[in-house]
């Protein structure tokens, strides 16, 4: 348990070669193929997820997995074709550099829907499915990670699509407080 409330960020970067030895390719709707990296988990929160995609269907919402775990190397694919498109200050606000990425721990999981193209998108959290999410996320173990208002203290944008496995006691608590991961970590 003690390592699903680990935190990854800036501050608390995992080593270049950490990979999650519990790793399992997702069975539940991905916009990604079998063998992408992205459509894996870590066990426990891709059983998770499942059942929360699963009981997402009884409310006639049609979510799905966009990413799941990343590889140092492939956040640092995705953290240099950014720096190519936009500022560092921009591309800081929605992209880990690499080894600070929770995607890299497996627990980190990009949920979307097709009424915004299966995009990773702010307007996401202003959907049916987005307002479902943030609600029944932490039943199933999980948190939006970087919630709306508390950027200064995630250090990145809202990002309605981002949920993290913390187990269900954590998220439950968490949801019920307010209180974001770092926060957690700083009581």
């Amino acid at each position: 348990m003690q390592h699903y409330t680990k935190i990854v960020n800036r501050e608390h970067p995992l080593d270049a070669f950490y990979i999650p030895k519990d790793l399992v390719v997702c069975d539940f709707p991905f916009c990604a193929e079998p063998w992408e990296e992205k459509r894996q988990l870590c066990a426990a929160p891709a059983d998770a997820a499942g059942r929360l995609l699963e009981y997402g269907k009884s409310f006639g919402h049609q979510l799905s997995g966009v990413s799941g775990y990343r590889s140092y190397d492939r956040q640092t694919q995705i953290y240099q074709q950014r720096l190519k498109e936009s500022p560092a200050e921009e591309v800081d606000r929605y992209v880990a550099k690499p080894g600070t990425s929770e995607h890299q721990t497996g627990l980190a999981l990009d949920i979307s829907s097709p009424g915004v193209g299966y995009g990773l998108e702010e307007v996401f959290g202003e959907t049916a499915e987005g307002k479902w999410l943030a609600v029944y996320a932490p039943m199933f173990g999980f948190v939006v990670r970087y919630p709306k208002g508390k950027e200064k203290i995630t250090g990145y944008a809202y990002e309605p699509w981002h949920i993290r496995y913390v187990g269900k006691s954590l998220s439950l608590y968490l949801a019920l407080t307010g209180l974001t991961l770092d926060e957690y970590h700083q009581i």
